[in-house]
């Protein structure tokens, strides 16, 4: 989903934001990657969010439609951040989450249950070397091509890292999959997608949020000010990032500003998402509100006074330390709430 164009100008330029979603589906040792027809650059499966959409949600509707492909979502392994600056005076940031993928037993075609792939760089077609199919039976045709939605065509591959490092992949991709990021050569750039209009009414925020814990186990929470949704409630540290910003750094940076510590990311949690049709926007207007959070574990080695040092106006009214007892009488925001759920898993 792309943002509101907000009015948020910097030298003239719009700054967008959106969510895409990718999605890691192995094979012995290998994994797959896709291309459009007459592109050079390939790329995990995936696809930007839509308005509303759960990330979980949007990673199924997206490969679905690149490939046919009825998935099943687990982990989240990671998230990062880029930014395009376009020839049409907008710059682009685009967070990316990559999930890990599977493919039901229930949802396999072709030979008996389904196989995976002819050979570690062998493409997913419809071969009797290998065949994946979905309820529609064995999927694709020899040479690789997937029929996706509204009869577009993929190109798909199954590649082992080795390969992957070898063919021009989108800088995201390479990243998101642990390889070095090589420039794409100056022929071989993906084009650059039409933006939709801007909606005045949604708007669009992505945010990271931390389970902050000190070597004694205790938890770090803070309480949001009056004046703000969930006034008075305890709250996970985080907030949302800057355009341009890493989430990572974007937590560590509201940490300091929210609780006053110094602390380090340990742990991807997963994601959270909200969405509130009627929100009160700062004017006082319903707006259509749409908030992608991503959790993470956050470890602070040396624990002080929870001081909040953001400047006046802030969201955080005051922060603290708890121990997981405490926080059973506490009123807590049901992402603090969750996130707590899972210490000790």
């Amino acid at each position: 989903m792309i943002t509101g164009l907000s009015g948020a100008r910097g030298a003239g330029t719009v700054l967008v934001r959106r969510v895409a979603v990718y999605g890691a589906l192995w094979a012995s040792g290998s994994v797959l990657v896709v291309r459009d027809p007459g592109s050079e650059v390939w790329s995990l499966p995936g696809g930007v969010v839509e308005h509303a959409e759960h990330p979980e949600h949007a990673v199924v509707r997206a490969v679905a439609g690149q490939t046919g492909l009825t998935v099943a979502v687990g982990r989240l392994r990671a998230v990062v951040a880029d930014v395009t600056t376009r020839a049409d005076d907008v710059s682009l940031h685009t967070d990316r989450l990559l999930f890990e993928l599977t493919v039901p037993d229930d949802a396999r075609g072709g030979t008996v249950g389904g196989v995976l792939g002819g050979t570690a760089s062998g493409v997913l077609g419809g071969t009797a070397g290998g065949v994946l199919g979905g309820a529609g039976g064995a999927l694709g045709r020899a040479g690789g091509a997937l029929d996706g939605a509204a009869g577009a065509v993929v190109e798909a591959r199954w590649v082992d890292p080795e390969e992957a490092a070898g063919l021009p992949l989108t800088p995201y991709s390479a990243e998101l999959l642990g390889l070095p990021v090589t420039p794409l050569p100056a022929d071989a750039q993906p084009s650059a997608e039409p933006l939709p209009p801007a909606h005045p009414d949604r708007r669009l925020r992505f945010g990271a949020y931390g389970l902050v814990t000190d070597p004694a186990g205790r938890i770090l929470l803070t309480q949001i000010a009056d004046g703000y949704p969930g006034a008075g409630k305890w709250h996970l540290p985080g907030g949302g990032t800057d355009h341009g910003e890493q989430p990572t750094t974007g937590l560590l940076r509201e940490l300091v500003e929210e609780g006053g510590q110094v602390g380090r990311v340990v742990e991807l949690l997963g994601v959270d998402n909200l969405h509130n049709p009627a929100a009160l926007g700062p004017e006082g207007r319903p707006l259509d509100w749409h908030g992608v959070r991503v959790i993470y574990r956050v470890l602070v080695d040396v624990p002080t006074d929870a001081v909040v040092t953001e400047v006046a106006g802030g969201s955080t009214a005051r922060a603290g330390w708890f121990t997981v007892a405490d926080t059973a009488d506490l009123p807590l925001t049901g992402i603090a709430a969750s996130a707590i759920g899972q210490l000790g898993r």
